[in-house]
């Protein structure tokens, strides 16, 4: 497998690199890339790692801690089960997850580009169907963006705000024109979901829960649920695109399950008793440790580990700087010193542990390089020199220690930075200049037990700081009210990063999330120096620019000190009944959105 895989990182990793001038689509294409042309022809047979052969049937079982009071992932409202957005609704174009942005043609046929970036066009396909059987319409896709973008969830307003106008073509095709150039904005509006226009009429769809399921034109249709225990999504037998290039080899499952648990443990208890035949492990030494069960010992359950070269992204606790404690680095810094991951790491990991997250891009062709910024990095960075936090432009990396219990060097230092800060011990409490204690709580959901024991752990450091942290534990419901209100002093924090950053970048760490609630802003950070990079990597012309954008931009939020990361794997270690099967030609990706279910098959 690995050989296979270092193949596959290399053609990927190509298509980062073709980061050339975008020459002009002259006329209809059957995919379209962010950067030069894409890598598949226009009579492929199928997506490199699905296999066109799978055969059809079985069903795969996963399980999700929590639960759910809604099945319209499109809207702000509810709790709805995260896969749902994925697996129930097509949209007009497909990624590749074997290369860093590119699109094949899904519900539409073509795409059509023009040389200044400022509109595309999209054929539809004459074959597509709703599971209704009703065609998929030019009218159904206008209605669809239109309301997804003004009162769908927040994630699709900001893409609508850039559309100048939608319109049918005379000769019936679908047209978006720009409200200025944007490149990757003829990618993004090739991947909304398109939903039927009829079954709206009369019904706000803002406020649909449990009672309407959204009709889509996907493979998969749900069956069954009952609320908050679990999803039953069954195999269209009359899905209209089954022999499409980019469906071959896709979609081979009959069914896909989703059971609910109260908590991490009784989600794994339930894999070993065989109610679940898949399940993702993140924590290194239970995969050592507690994989050993019967199952796995009988061959009944086997482990995989499936490679990528992604970025890290960021796993960690995040400071909340829109609250006054965290709205100075050197609090943030010595937050971090005081966070002993050596320690952490190997009592939750074992022995040898998990490597650290390095910055937000680490482990990619993307990520920052050590040591001072140099060449065009440097000088994208020199304008905003004055405004840089220290490390940005010399270097920086997260705090080390030794390994130890007590971590003396790294509290030492962490004193050091609150005192520089204006806080000093009193009668073994630090307080501020106006007398009042250094307090904080940490937000955590209810289910999230390693997260919750990193917390404790780290509680117990922070008290020799004279710093004594709340933990407070709420459901999933109160979890994202209060996320989305930003009404938290520090939480875990997850945002996964891909080969291809683009204009979600502005969306995690643009300015506007501030204020605005429901952001993906959690840190609060106002940097024009980031927009800049941000800007920057969304109209440059050239390898150089785009690569040198990202590592910039790479430097500004590691020197941020916004989060104190955890740990990563540059594998995704999988359990998994020993008849559910996937390909050894596995994409740059390796397990991301698009792997599991979409390109398994059961024997």
């Amino acid at each position: 497998m690995k050989s296979n895989f270092f193949q596959t990182v290399r053609k990927g990793l190509t298509t980062v690199a073709i980061l050339a001038t975008s020459a002009a689509i002259a006329e209809p294409q059957h995919g379209i890339a962010m950067y030069g042309k894409p890598a598949l022809p226009p009579e492929f047979v199928s997506l490199p790692y699905a296999n066109p052969n799978a055969p059809t049937g079985g069903k795969i079982v996963t399980g999700e801690v929590g639960g759910f009071d809604s099945l319209n992932p499109h809207i702000r409202k509810g709790r709805v089960p995260w896969q749902l957005r994925f697996l129930a609704y097509e949209s007009l174009m497909g990624r590749s997850w074997d290369e860093a942005f590119t699109l094949y043609g899904l519900l539409a046929e073509t795409v059509e580009t023009d040389s200044t970036n400022l509109w595309v066009e999209f054929k539809l396909r004459p074959e597509a169907r709703f599971s209704d059987g009703s065609p998929v319409t030019a009218e159904d896709v206008i209605w669809s963006y239109e309301t997804l973008g003004t009162i769908g969830h927040p994630r699709y307003a900001g893409t609508w705000a850039k559309i100048a106008k939608s319109e049918i073509t005379p000769s019936g095709t679908i047209r978006f024109t720009f409200k200025e150039p944007d490149r990757e904005l003829a990618l993004i509006m090739g991947m909304r979901p398109i939903l039927k226009k009829a079954q709206w009429d009369g019904v706000k769809f803002d406020e649909s829960g449990l009672d309407t399921i959204p009709i889509s034109s996907a493979p998969y249709v749900i069956d069954d649920f009952e609320a908050g225990r679990f999803v039953s999504l069954k195999r269209n037998p009359d899905y209209w695109g089954r022999d499409i290039p980019i469906r071959r080899g896709t979609n081979n499952i009959d069914e896909l399950r989703m059971e609910f648990y109260g908590d991490a443990t009784a989600m794994f208890e339930a894999f070993k008793a065989g109610e679940l035949n898949t399940i993702r492990e993140s924590n290194a030494a239970k995969w050592a440790r507690d994989y050993a069960f019967p199952r796995i010992a009988n061959g009944d359950v086997v482990k995989s580990e499936v490679p990528h070269a992604r970025p890290t992204g960021m796993n960690g606790f995040v400071m909340n700087t829109r609250r006054g404690i965290f709205n100075d680095w050197r609090v943030r810094e010595a937050m971090l010193h005081a966070f002993n991951y050596e320690f952490i790491n190997e009592k939750l990991n074992g022995e040898g542990g998990q490597p650290r997250i390095a910055s937000y891009f680490h482990n990619s062709v993307l990520g920052m390089e050590a040591g001072p910024a140099t060449g065009r990095v440097a000088e994208l960075l020199a304008p905003f020199k004055d405004d840089l936090l220290p490390g940005t432009l010399e270097g920086y990396s997260f705090p080390q220690s030794n390994g130890s219990a007590r971590n003396r060097a790294g509290i030492r230092e962490a004193l050091r930075l609150l005192e520089d800060a204006g806080w000093t011990v009193k009668d073994g409490v630090l307080t501020g200049s106006n007398g009042k204690p250094f307090v904080f709580d940490i937000l955590l959901k209810q289910g999230s037990s390693e997260h919750q024991s990193i917390a404790s752990i780290y509680k117990e450091h922070l008290k020799r700081l004279g710093i004594f942290p709340t933990i407070t534990i709420v459901d999933s419901a109160q979890y994202r009210e209060r996320t989305d209100a930003y009404d938290f002093d520090m939480t875990h924090f997850i945002r996964g990063l891909s080969l291809s950053p683009g204009n979600e970048q502005m969306a995690y760490w643009g300015s506007d999330g501030v204020d605005n609630n429901g952001s993906r802003n959690w840190m609060g950070m106002s940097s024009p120096a980031a927009e800049a990079m941000i800007q920057t990597m969304l109209t440059s012309q050239s390898q150089e620019d785009y690569r040198a954008a990202v590592k910039a931009l790479d430097r500004i939020l590691t020197a941020g000190r916004y989060v104190v990361p955890l740990w990563y794997s540059n594998v995704s270690m999988l359990a998994h009944d020993a008849d559910l099967k996937f390909s050894d030609n596995v994409p740059v990706y390796g397990d991301w959105i698009g792997f599991q279910p979409d390109v398994w098959w059961s024997e």
